[in-house]
């Protein structure tokens, strides 16, 4: 076997292996098992718990903890007339309690009087399909819903506090009854010993609240109080799975960088109280916690100059747990008589990348870039976005973008690329005496290495510089797929044609003719106009070089394509439509390269034999 046509082969099966390893790791659905199982640890673990916590300082409402007040059944969801036992209408929930309306031009909700919760926000600018008339995408809602999700902040204390702390049955009295940018809302409640709890809301235009909490003591005691904020979600949402993609626990704690658990991971955790299971972490300075989807987040975010601790946490459930991450500052001494105060901040929205780089750098939030997952190529995914985000924003179409930006990596590329597909040229015009070195030593491998070794010294061609054009796309690749699949700017966004959404696949299927035939085809057959052009560009590039003469070999280079076709079928069509063009461009530049090396371009001749009646003895058996 050739010299060159190892190379070939070696290069199919990296290429086959690599996309057979995405396609496991990417499209791989959860493990039901493996749930099941930890689930199974999970209760076992609840009849061994045990309390863990530090003595020395109050322990935060626990996940659910809220959701109760004493003497009430333990329940979040609230029995509404007709409805017994089940969750609620939206509507009706909201209506059950005073509220302040948020409305801002990104968003629109309310605050809820009754405990001080933030949990009711729908996003204006994001629906939940391409269609325009879809309903909007709900972030936060309320206790008693069907999947409550919401904000919560306060202080906790070391002692007991004349008159008690604010809690989730507390009437807070508002300064006005709607809220937007620029006009702010404060909540303020006295206790009996006369201590009075202020909290002054502000929101912007985007996605950023703005809370500073105050207690006046008019008691006769000194007060030792601690801040917090948390996010609490009940119920498991349901989460992609891809490896490329952490949906669930996010956030940066100090020196200790970034951390992400997902749900999973927070259920297999320490117990840190009785029914609560997760991972606490020692006092820092400087970042943030929270809960993040694909698209959407809700953090709390303390004052970055003092200290905080953190923790993901989940009272565990087999049908309905409750995951929480929390903050709580550092606990300050409140003379009779003063005044404490602590501003924190909570982000709740879409993660739109100039809103959440913005906040990183007005608000000095530590490392807050990291709330959107740009994954281990972090160095090129994100100027990759920047790149795409500037030229859509020039042609006003992000599939236009793309096109573009990959001419751009062509050229980049082209000293690169030039050379290697020159000296593909220059071994293709050695092939003779290639063939006549192997003939003369059949019989003496380690001199037929040598002598071909000589020879490519001696014409100065490097035997791998084929594999390089190849290699270079491999990050590239998986950095735009990366940005297609994780950046909000690129959901829904369309191309031209039948192609609305460059986040999600081609719609489009060859077994249906492409939607002439009325009949619905199975997921696993939607197999689209895209990925055929793809895999007919990728074709025409292999059938650019002569044809190995291993029947094997030449089987692997001709259904290649095939396979590829199918698997990146279910690919973001824009990742697609960058592999067609990118491809197209390659044929391109290496048939001017040939020529210009004098080198002929077997395409033609190696379509002509595919064709070509096969002489009679082929045929028989």
């Amino acid at each position: 076997m050739r010299a060159e046509d190892n190379r070939n082969m070696l290069l199919a099966i990296v290429l086959s292996v690599i996309v057979f390893v995405a396609w496991t790791y990417f499209y791989a659905a959860p493990q039901a098992e493996r749930e099941a199982q930890q689930r199974a640890a999970m209760e076992e673990r609840l009849q061994q718990q045990q309390q863990l916590g530090d003595p020395a300082r109050p322990n935060l409402p626990l996940p659910g903890e809220a959701a109760t007040s004493p003497g009430a059944p333990a329940t979040d969801i609230p029995t509404i007339p007709g409805m017994p036992g089940m969750p609620a209408a939206r509507e009706a929930v909201l209506a059950q309690s005073p509220r302040v309306i948020v409305d801002t031009p990104s968003k629109v909700g309310s605050i809820n009087l009754r405990g001080g919760r933030i949990d009711d926000l729908v996003l204006r600018d994001y629906r939940e399909t391409v269609d325009p008339d879809s309903p909007n995408i709900v972030l936060f809602a309320p206790t008693g819903t069907a999947e409550p999700y919401y904000a919560e902040f306060g202080w906790v204390a070391s002692g007991a506090v004349p008159g008690g702390l604010p809690g989730l049955d507390t009437v807070w009295t508002a300064s006005a009854d709607r809220m937007g940018p620029g006009n702010p809302v404060t909540l303020s409640w006295e206790n009996e010993a006369g201590i009075v709890f202020r909290r002054t809301i502000a929101v912007d235009a985007d996605a950023m609240f703005t809370i500073e909490d105050s207690v006046e003591n008019a008691s006769g005691e000194t007060l030792t109080l601690f801040p917090y904020g948390l996010v609490s979600r009940h119920g498991r949402p349901e989460v992609l799975g891809y490896f490329v993609l952490h949906e669930g626990f996010i956030g940066v704690l100090g020196e200790q960088g970034l951390q992400e658990w997902t749900y999973s991971n927070v259920e297999g955790a320490r117990t840190l109280a009785p029914g609560v299971l997760g991972e606490a972490w020692r006092e820092v300075v400087g970042g943030w916690a929270g809960i993040t989807d694909k698209y959407w987040a809700a953090a709390i975010i303390p004052d970055q100059t003092l200290p905080f601790t953190g923790r993901f946490t989940v009272q565990p459930d087999p049908t309905r747990p409750i995951f929480q991450a929390d903050v709580m500052g550092a606990g300050t001494a409140v003379a009779p008589g003063e005044t404490l105060t602590n501003t924190k901040r909570l982000f709740a929205g879409a993660k739109e990348v100039d809103v959440v780089d913005g906040y990183a750098s007005r608000y000095g939030i530590l490392k807050f870039d990291l709330l959107i997952d740009w994954g281990w190529f972090y160095f090129i995914t994100k100027p990759l976005f920047y790149a795409l985000s500037f030229f859509a924003g020039v042609t006003g179409n992000f599939g236009v973008s793309i096109l573009i930006v990959t001419v751009l990596l062509k050229l980049l590329f082209f000293p690169l690329a030039n050379k290697s597909y020159a000296s593909m040229a220059k071994m293709k015009a050695v092939q003779p005496e290639m063939v006549a070195i192997r003939d003369r030593y059949k019989d003496d491998r380690m001199k037929q290495q040598q002598e071909l070794m000589e020879l490519y010294k001696r014409e100065k061609i490097n035997p791998v510089a084929g594999c390089w054009p190849v290699l270079i796309q491999i990050p590239v690749f998986f950095a735009l797929y990366k940005v297609l699949f994780v950046t909000i700017e690129m959901r829904h966004a369309p191309f031209f044609g039948w192609i609305q959404d460059l986040a999600a696949p081609d719609p489009t299927s060859i077994f249906n003719l492409f939607g002439l035939l009325p009949w619905s085809v199975p997921l696993f057959l939607t197999v689209g106009v895209w990925p055929i052009l793809m895999g007919i560009t990728m074709f025409v590039q292999m059938k650019m070089n002569p044809e190995p003469p291993d029947p094997i070999q030449k089987a692997v280079f001709t259904w290649m394509p095939v396979l590829f076709t199918f698997l990146l079928a279910s690919f973001p069509a824009g990742l697609v439509i960058y592999w067609a063009w990118n491809n197209l461009l390659s044929v391109i530049q290496q048939g001017w390269i040939m020529r210009r090396h004098g080198v002929k371009i077997e395409l033609w001749s190696n379509l002509k034999s595919m064709f070509a009646k096969k002489p009679a003895a082929a045929n028989k058996s």
